[in-house]
């Protein structure tokens, strides 16, 4: 402890003596760590030597190079691909769904296309639900023939590629995908609808429509599970009973929705465009046609709308950035302003979201010219900038009060670099190192690794910034306090001798300390509010005797939360859960979810290599395979087919493949079936091989249909690995299910690894290695309870979220960092009061940080988009976490945890002590500190 005594010093009045005691000598590590600690400041000490001198070249450069790279805008482009962005970069569905196109094209089904199972280049679905009664009423079920004959001659015009001649008409029938009679494919639901109202037109009795399976008037089965939603039966309670072993269900009562698929070619780029025109034709059709038949519901989707939806989340987003800006700039000058007009810096708050703006323009400029697509994903990067930006500068700030006011304005910036660069650059390592190997090939989504490559350029690009830009801004600042002008108006403020005449609110608004009189001020910063509420209130009521026990306990609640949140973590593998609200995508999926979900997707299973059909333990393997499922299965309609006719279902191969190939195929009722199954020539005058096949396979589900698709891939896979006739399973929606789990969170994992990789590392380095331990604590505190806390919010573990987490690593060292070194970095003092000095120095620059931070997130909430509104709670509770940490438990706790603050007291010691006595001399112009040992 340091004690103050009276001292005359060569009969000089007012000097003052401070009796320390010195610490004994170091052991070999802890010397080291003092070397390369020492050398580090002395490092920094000496470039803000040169910034400082150098000034109006680092604050120009800046913001000419921005401006330079910001005129790159013209090349500004927008991911088109959201699959490579959303599903798992390599993933076994992936290469499944490769397999699948090359054995079964979309071009080479010339019967029947099932809209869950194939997704061509180019489509159109829509949902048409009865807001009363049901579709198969007569009324709406012409109204949506009328609509399908509408579609079918809807034409869009292209213009031509030579000036002054017409343009060319496209219609669907031009650029659908035809059958084996050239006839456009349509969905089978559609010719049953046909059906039903020739016998109405006819008097004839209405054919029986069955569900998921009907019979077509040609004798073809067709499942039309996910054409027809809202089914309700004959049965008790309206309920519809499929039979078990046969292909019908039981007669459908009514139905609430209907769905109706157009596939289009997009064999080249032309046809590619012209079935783009198409698609927005498609929908402004629907548009006009709804708005003219109030009775039915219209729910649109293209092969674009996932596309466009994402990206809409960024355009509803650009006011309410700007206002986030604004407040938080409000906020950011409030921060910086105090009672005294001259210490007060105002405009520095501007200047570090000025600094911010800059280094985002530098880098979107930079990834402009790479050629770098943008996806609403990068809606966090700014937010990242923004937080790590201002915590930097009011660290900065923060130091330049603390400096000796005598000094040169030089000197003064190279204490603050001293003071602060080394924390600040430690904090700036943690967001690359996390955000670096986030970004490297080892992350599988490739929406995590793009933010995360953006992300480091623009927080190295604002590292940079503050180190240039916003230090010579302090500099000219510093050369306006010191010639004692105004904060804000830069005007030259008058002695208090002169003030005395002037009346009340210029005295106030030209209030300040004249160096004469600083003396008199212990305490020269109190006139900072935020300050002296921590000096005199806060830090005393949170290092209480009574107030540690509830803080403490505090704590179990929050960790009680937050496990009880991660327990409960689900994965959000749904892409349109990730565009904004009320958009096209978001309608469709609500409709599809309501009405189609009884039935999973229809599931193509693939036998890709050749096998023995012909055999009946084979067949009877597939069939208990396929047993459970609603299928369409040629292998179950030929071996029907077989018995019908009394012949045996095990005979040779050549018999089996004649038959199946010159008999059962030229039936027009199996005909369709020609489409699942490809031959592969023998020898010449041998029955060709059946090389590969597919079967259709429906599942019953329940309200959550990710989660048991999820499980039935993985069951169906096992069972693939062991079973004697090699297939797979393809859903395109697997693309998205594939080990999503694992695709989103590995990325965490690996930041987390970083992140203690490099405590540990900068345990070497740092004076106190106590510190590295507790900052790799409150990492993953702050973690654990923003994942606990975003699960009970309602928010999904998908790529945005996990975004969000690896974000919040930098977030919580930023806040705790300088904190824990203020508090390890003191000697010979109590626990409580190294507290206090560390919130005094590092809690005021924390807490401003949070506020602007906090605001800034504040409009973001107000975009209707389920992207954004993902964002905001992440990053919310990441503040609130971070905030708990900084200025409630980390004080708490070190007032009782390691490390310790005595001295060594060990027997033996006591004799080894040394003192000296530092003299302070003050006298008219500056202070002089001398030292001598006694």
């Amino acid at each position: 402890r340091c004690v103050r005594r009276p001292l005359m010093l060569g009969g000089a009045p007012g000097l003052s003596g401070r009796w320390e005691r010195l610490e004994q000598r170091p052991r070999a590590g802890r010397m080291l760590r003092q070397v390369l600690h020492a050398g580090l400041r002395t490092s920094f000490h000496a470039l803000g030597r040169f910034v400082a001198g150098h000034a109006v070249f680092f604050a120009s450069a800046p913001v000419l190079l921005a401006i330079l790279l910001g005129a790159s805008f013209s090349r500004y482009r927008v991911e088109g691909d959201v699959e490579s962005l959303l599903a798992p970069k390599h993933s076994l569905a992936k290469i499944e769904g490769n397999l699948v196109e090359s054995l079964f094209p979309v071009n080479r089904s010339k019967h029947a296309l099932y809209s869950d199972l194939q997704t061509p280049g180019r489509y159109g679905r829509v949902i048409i639900t009865a807001r009363r009664g049901s579709v198969l009423d007569p009324v709406h079920l012409e109204t949506i023939l009328q609509l399908h004959r509408r579609i079918y001659q809807m034409q869009v015009t292209v213009p031509a590629a030579t000036a002054g001649s017409s343009g060319f008409n496209y219609s669907f029938s031009y650029l659908c995908l035809p059958d084996d009679k050239n006839v456009c494919i349509v969905d089978d639901i559609i010719r049953a609808m046909e059906e039903i109202q020739s016998a109405r037109t006819s008097n004839r009795s209405v054919p029986v429509l069955h569900y998921p399976i009907t019979q077509l008037a040609d004798g073809r089965q067709a499942y039309i599970g996910h054409q027809l939603g809202g089914v309700q039966g004959w049965g008790p309670g309206g309920a519809v009973r499929p039979q078990g072993t046969g292909a019908k269900g039981e007669g459908v009562r009514s139905a609430k929705a209907v769905q109706l698929t157009y596939y289009l070619q997009s064999r080249s780029g032309l046809m590619d465009r012209v079935a783009g025109r198409w698609e927005k034709a498609f929908c402004a059709e629907l548009k006009l046609f709804g708005a003219s038949r109030p009775k039915l519901g219209l729910y649109s989707a293209t092969s674009s709308s996932l596309r466009t939806d994402f990206q809409f989340s960024s355009v509803l987003a650009r006011r309410p950035l700007l206002a986030s800006l604004g407040v938080c700039g409000v906020l950011a000058i409030l921060c910086c302003s105090m009672r005294d007009c001259v210490r007060s810096k105002p405009w520095l708050g501007m200047l570090a979201l000025l600094s911010v703006a800059l280094s985002g323009l530098t880098a979107a400029g930079i990834l402009n010219l790479t050629g770098a697509t943008y996806n609403s994903t990068y809606l966090g990067i700014p937010f990242v900038m923004l937080g790590h930006g201002l915590f930097g500068s009011f660290e900065m700030l923060s130091s330049w009060r603390r400096t000796r006011e005598d000094q040169h304005v030089k000197e003064r910036v190279a204490s603050v670099f001293e003071d602060v660069m080394l924390r600040f650059s430690g904090s700036t390592m943690i967001h690359l190192m996390t955000l670096g190997l986030a970004a490297s090939p080892l992350t599988n989504m490739e929406a995590v690794r793009l933010f995360c490559r953006n992300a480091v350029l623009a927080i190295t690009i604002s590292y940079i910034y503050m180190l240039s830009f916003y230090s010579s801004c302090l500099v000219f600042t510093g050369y306006l306090e010191t010639r004692y002008r105004h904060g804000c108006f830069c005007r030259r403020v008058p002695k208090p001798d002169r003030l005395d005449s002037k009346p009340a609110w210029y005295r106030c608004l030209m209030y300040t300390r004249y160096q004469a009189t600083t003396t008199a001020d212990p305490h020269p910063q109190d006139c900072h509010l935020l300050l002296g509420c921590v000096r005199h209130c806060y830090g005393d009521w949170i290092t209480n005797t009574y107030v540690k026990p509830f803080v403490v306990l505090l704590y179990l609640v929050y960790i009680s939360f937050g496990l009880m949140g991660f327990l409960q973590v689900t994965q959000g593998s749904d892409p349109s859960a990730l565009v904004a609200t009320d958009t096209a995508t978001v309608l469709y999926t609500h409709a599809q979810h309501r009405y189609f979900s009884s039935y999973s997707p229809v599931i193509g299973f693939y036998i890709y290599e050749s096998a023995p059909y012909w055999n009946a333990s084979v067949q009877r393997d597939l069939l208990e395979y396929a047993k459970g499922f609603q299928r369409i299965s040629w292998l179950e309609a030929y071996l029907s087919y077989l018995s019908d006719r009394n012949q045996s279902t095990s005979q040779s191969r050549e018999n089996f493949t004649r038959t199946l190939r010159h008999s059962f195929l030229h039936e027009p009722q199996f005909a369709h079936f020609a489409d699942d199954i490809i031959f592969a020539e023998r020898g010449q005058g041998e029955e060709p091989d059946v090389a590969a096949s597919r079967i259709f396979l429906v599942a019953k589900t329940t309200e959550n249909k990710r989660e048991e698709m999820s499980v039935l891939l993985d069951t169906l896979r096992r069972l693939s690995l062991t079973s004697r006739v090699r297939f797979l399973i393809f859903n395109p929606s697997f693309v998205y299910l594939d080990r999503y789990a694992t695709a989103v969170s590995s990325p965490l994992r690996h930041s987390l690894l970083a992140v203690l990789f490099l405590l540990g590392l900068s345990s070497l380095v740092v004076v106190e290695p106590l510190v590295s331990l507790w900052l790799g604590l409150t990492l993953l505190s702050v973690q654990f309870g923003v994942l606990g806390f975003m699960t009970l919010w309602g928010v999904e573990m998908d790529c945005v979220s996990v975004l969000c987490l690896i974000t919040a690593l930098g977030h919580s060292a930023d806040c705790s960092g300088p904190l824990l070194c203020g508090f390890a970095s003191g000697r010979g003092e109590s626990r409580t009061r190294w507290v206090h000095l560390a919130l005094e120095r590092h809690g005021i620059p924390s807490l401003q940080t949070l506020v602007c931070y906090s605001a800034a997130l504040v409009p973001i909430c107000a975009v209707r988009s389920n992207l954004t509104r993902t964002l905001f709670r992440c990053l919310t509770l990441t503040a609130v976490c971070s905030a708990l940490h900084t200025l409630a438990f980390l004080p708490t706790l070190l007032t009782f945890l390691p490390p310790s603050k005595s001295r060594d007291n060990r027997p033996g010691r006591e004799g080894q002590r040394q003192e000296v006595e530092c003299v302070e001399m003050n006298d008219s112009t500056r202070v002089v500190d001398q030292i001598t040992t006694v």
